[in-house]
């Protein structure tokens, strides 16, 4: 008959303190299928459909249709207007955050304009167009804009107005990393304002500013609903003709064209996505 185990006290060991080994992996596993089923899985049906034909045989052909004279035309204009609202919104917004944290860190007036701007950042579509149209529109209550159906710079400004409150989300915490120590360095060794900005402020918060800029592009690269209430004639950029790509009723329509579009939509935003990484890496080595 077997006997259980004691220790010299007579007493059997305790299993108390035993724990099951789990990898530190496990803990990603719902991020990663996350990121599988929502943004890779539609990627890859994207990329297999866009090198198919309407019957669904490949073409893969179907590359050179980029650079078509027509479709080329969307892919500028949707650069035109996302260069357009991102450097005015990350110039103005870069200027709201620097007054921002000029302020008290735990006053009302941070935490008021941190809590506005995490709203107004989300606030775009039909919504914002209809408020714009109402105010400086052809029939503005505020006043009458007559560019405001000029291409890009009525929708550039609608842009703006959700692009500038995410600078300053994104953009304050390079602000809030720079050391007072710094400046009073720079003051103890006769630097006047514009030098510290110029040799120390300016070069330290540079790839943060290079790198917030290049996300505002990527914001306003995929933003569809605000474009769209704005003008859903005439298709300026991607998002619009993929939109009629997919649900035109006179003959326009070709989901094989929309997947086509999203692919050189995929390759601008990995391109901005990646410099935008490169970047904040830079920034951060200093700003911490």
């Amino acid at each position: 008959m077997a006997v259980a185990a004691t220790t010299k006290t007579g007493a059997r060991p305790s299993r108390a303190g035993r724990r099951l080994a789990v990898p530190a992996w496990t803990g990603t596993v719902p991020f990663l299928a996350y990121v599988g089923v929502f943004l890779l899985w539609p990627t890859g049906i994207v990329v297999v459909d866009s090198l198919k034909n309407p019957s669904g045989a490949w073409q893969l052909s179907n590359i050179t249709e980029l650079a078509n004279p027509l479709v080329r035309g969307y892919f500028i204009g949707s650069f035109k207007l996302c260069l357009l609202s991102s450097v005015a919104g990350a110039v103005l917004g870069a200027i709201l955050a620097y007054a921002v944290a000029s302020g008290n860190p735990d006053g009302i007036v941070r935490r008021l304009y941190l809590s506005a701007s995490g709203v107004l950042a989300q606030f775009g579509g039909v919504t914002l167009a209809f408020a714009f149209l109402v105010l400086i529109g052809p029939v503005g209550l505020l006043f009458h804009a007559s560019w405001y159906y000029d291409f890009p710079w009525g929708i550039g400004l609608i842009y703006t107005y959700f692009q500038i409150p995410l600078m300053v989300l994104v953009f304050l915490p390079a602000i809030d990393g720079l050391k007072i120590q710094w400046r009073e360095a720079s003051e103890n060794l006769g630097a006047s304002a514009w030098q510290y900005w110029r040799y120390v402020g300016g070069p330290l918060l540079a790839p943060a500013f290079l790198g917030a800029t290049l996300l505002l592009f990527a914001n306003a690269l995929s933003a569809f609903a605000t474009i769209a209430a704005w003008e859903n004639q005439i298709a300026y950029v991607v998002p619009q003709q993929i939109s009629t790509a997919l649900s035109s009723e006179v003959g326009l329509s070709n989901v094989n064209v929309a997947d086509l579009l999203a692919l050189g939509m995929i390759v601008m935003v990995a391109i901005v996505m990646t410099l935008y990484v490169l970047l904040q890496r830079r920034a951060a080595r200093w700003l911490r």
